[in-house]
């Protein structure tokens, strides 16, 4: 009783008594307390409405471009020609896609390691197809924005998921190319060169010795100017050395191979569908070499690029050219537009944040 007695006295009398009450009447306070932004989080704020400010931009120059050359009645008419079962079973196969490829990039972020749950990723995913509409989807790399917003690294430990995802894509739809065009009866000119340069890609993206190597050699040609720009590419490089792990690098290939491999077989389902006789090997080299084509053109979603090689493939094989024009509509409204569908859909919950509520 007496040294309770003496705890509670010293309680009541000391000087650091007081700044202890006050201290933790504060912490109570600030809990309760609605969250106001301080001065040092109204620059981010700011700068943070200036991004989506230009990616809305970018996004609305893109699908104004779509647009005009996008004929909205052909695709209807077109899409008259399936039925509901057979319109749905496309868009499943898209969507299979999207989850696979959904499930690599959490992979890649765990890899890191970034402490981000598998749904935050799958939306964050999602919602970058949002931005597919802009001039070499670099919209897209919204996704960095909220990979380092929801784990609190800087950008420079991040990119590297994008870089690595981007390398998958080329390394997937290369190997996939090159197995089709073993499987198919004919070749396919220029077909051999865009794997060849699609693999090379993929291969260099992902090895971070050859990357820091070229990362050295391009700041001594720059005559060692922007330091830090170089310091933050060779740190890049080096965090690329976590997907080059056989526990990481062969899920990552097998669930791109998986998911593209879906849309060029609902590609292959499509033509027979339409009357179009063709086999699965030679319809997936047509869907995939014309992927990489609309993708090197640089075209918001490969636009222009994509379609014209997809009907001059088709009509070299033979399919009649009624048929490969609506086929190649069908294919980029169901695997193209869906997307961005989804990715408008999902946008907005990838840019609240997890914690948005709490704001």
């Amino acid at each position: 009783t007496s040294n309770m007695a003496r705890i509670v006295g010293n309680f009541e009398t000391t000087p650091h008594s007081r700044p202890n009450l006050s201290l933790a009447h504060s912490v109570m306070m600030s809990s309760i307390a609605p969250h106001r932004p301080t001065s040092e989080a109204r620059p981010k704020m700011r700068r943070d409405r200036l991004v989506l400010f230009g990616l809305g931009l970018l996004f609305l120059l893109g699908a104004f471009g779509l647009s005009r050359a996008t004929d909205w009645r052909a695709i209807v008419t077109e899409f008259t020609r399936l039925s509901t079962l057979q319109v749905l079973s496309l868009l499943a196969l898209s969507a299979a896609n999207y989850a696979l490829r959904g499930l690599r990039w959490h992979l890649f972020v765990r890899a890191l390691p970034l402490p981000v749950p598998l749904v935050r990723n799958l939306v964050q995913f999602l919602g970058g197809f949002a931005m597919s509409l802009t001039p070499g989807r670099m919209g897209e790399l919204v996704r960095l924005r909220w990979l380092t917003r929801d784990s609190g690294t800087s950008l420079d430990r991040a990119a590297p998921v994008m870089i690595a995802d981007r390398a998958s894509d080329l390394t997937a739809l290369a190997l996939l190319l090159g197995i089709a065009l073993a499987l198919s009866a004919s070749a396919m000119r220029g077909a051999v060169p865009v794997a060849i340069l699609a693999l090379v890609t993929g291969f260099a993206a992902t090895h971070p010795a050859l990357l820091r190597g070229l990362a050295n050699a391009a700041f001594r040609a720059s005559g060692r100017r922007a330091p830090r720009l170089f310091v933050r590419l060779r740190r890049t490089a080096r965090a690329l050395a976590a997907f080059t792990r056989a526990g990481v690098l062969l899920p990552a290939l097998a669930l791109g191979i998986l998911g593209w491999g879906a849309e060029a077989w609902s590609f292959h389902l499509l033509l027979h569908w339409l009357g179009a006789d063709m086999s699965l090997a030679r319809a997936a080299a047509i869907f995939i070499f014309a992927t990489l084509a609309g993708g090197l053109t640089g075209a918001p979603g490969g636009l222009g690029g994509a379609e014209a090689a997809m009907v001059a493939l088709l009509a070299l094989d033979g399919t009649p050219l009624s048929i490969a024009i609506a086929a190649t509509v069908l294919i980029r409204a169901t695997t193209l537009w869906f997307a961005v569908a989804l990715g408008i859909l999902t946008f907005p919950l990838a840019e609240r944040g997890p914690h948005s509520r709490h704001r």
